[in-house]
C-alpha cells in the first residue's frame, strides 16, 4: 500500500475533467495536491513551454518541501484523416501528449527519488488510454502520440524503480469527460458509450494507492 496521507502529489491537468476528479480524490485520501492547469489550478501552465516542468516541480517543491507523486493527466485530441494531418496538429499533439510528460518526468525524478531515499513510496501516473494498446482510424496522430508516451513508460519504468519510483500508465477506453469536444483540429465523431469518469478516476486512485504498476484498458471495463 502506497501512503497517499500526507503525500504531495502534483497533478498537471487538474482543471480537466479527469484531472480534477483524480486531484479530488487524493485530497479526500489525505494528499497535499497541488493543481497545475491551463485555465485554472494552483499553478497556471503551458506544459508545452521547455522550461514548464522544471519552473512547476521546483514552484511545488519550494511550497511544500517535497514531492512523492506526480499525475500527469493533460493532454489533447484531434481528429480527421490521417492523409490530412497539419504540421501545426502534430506538433501540438507530440509536444501535449509525448514530449512534456517526459520532460516532467524527468524533472521530477530527483525530487521523487529523494522521496524513495526518505523511506516514501513516490510516483509518477500517466494516462495514455486504450488508444495506445489500439490505435484508430480517424485520430491517427492522436492515437501514435499517446502510443509514444505509453512505450516510454515502459522502458523508463525499469530505469525508475531502481531508485524506487513506481510509474503507472492507465489506458481507460473513451471517458465522458468534455475533452472530444475542445479538439485542436477537425470534429468528433459519434462515440461509443462513454466510460463514468468518476469511476475511471477512483480505479486510478486505488491503483495508486495499492501499489498497482500498470492499468490496461481490461482494468476499466466496470467503469
Amino acid at each position: 500500500m502506497t501512503q497517499l496521507d500526507g503525500a504531495v502529489v502534483l497533478v498537471l491537468g487538474a482543471d480537466g475533467g479527469l484531472g480534477s476528479r483524480i486531484a479530488a480524490r487524493l485530497a479526500d485520501a489525505g494528499a497535499t495536491v497541488v493543481s497545475a492547469g491551463r485555465a485554472d489550478g494552483e499553478l497556471k501552465l503551458d506544459i508545452r513551454a521547455k522550461q514548464a516542468a522544471e519552473r512547476i516541480v521546483s514552484a511545488t517543491i519550494s511550497a511544500h518541501g517535497k514531492l512523492d507523486g506526480l499525475v500527469i493527466a493533460a493532454g489533447v485530441v484531434a481528429f480527421g484523416p490521417a492523409s490530412e494531418v497539419t504540421d501545426a496538429t502534430i506538433d501540438e499533439l507530440f509536444q501535449t501528449n509525448t514530449a512534456a510528460p517526459i520532460r516532467f518526468a524527468r524533472a521530477s525524478f530527483p525530487a521523487l527519488a529523494e522521496s524513495a531515499a526518505a523511506g516514501r513510496e513516490p510516483f509518477l501516473v500517466t494516462l495514455s488510454g486504450i488508444v495506445a494498446e489500439q490505435p484508430v482510424a480517424g485520430i491517427a496522430a492522436y492515437s501514435a502520440s499517446k502510443a509514444g508516451l505509453a512505450a516510454y513508460v515502459v522502458a523508463a519504468a525499469r530505469e525508475y524503480r531502481r531508485s524506487g519510483i513506481r510509474l503507472l500508465d492507465a489506458r481507460p477506453g473513451h471517458t465522458g469527460t468534455s475533452l472530444s469536444e475542445h479538439p485542436i483540429a477537425g470534429e468528433a465523431p459519434q462515440l461509443v458509450s462513454a466510460l463514468d469518469p468518476d469511476a475511471v478516476a477512483e480505479r486510478i486512485v486505488r491503483a495508486i494507492a495499492d501499489g498497482e504498476k500498470d492499468l490496461p484498458s481490461s482494468a476499466f471495463v466496470t467503469a
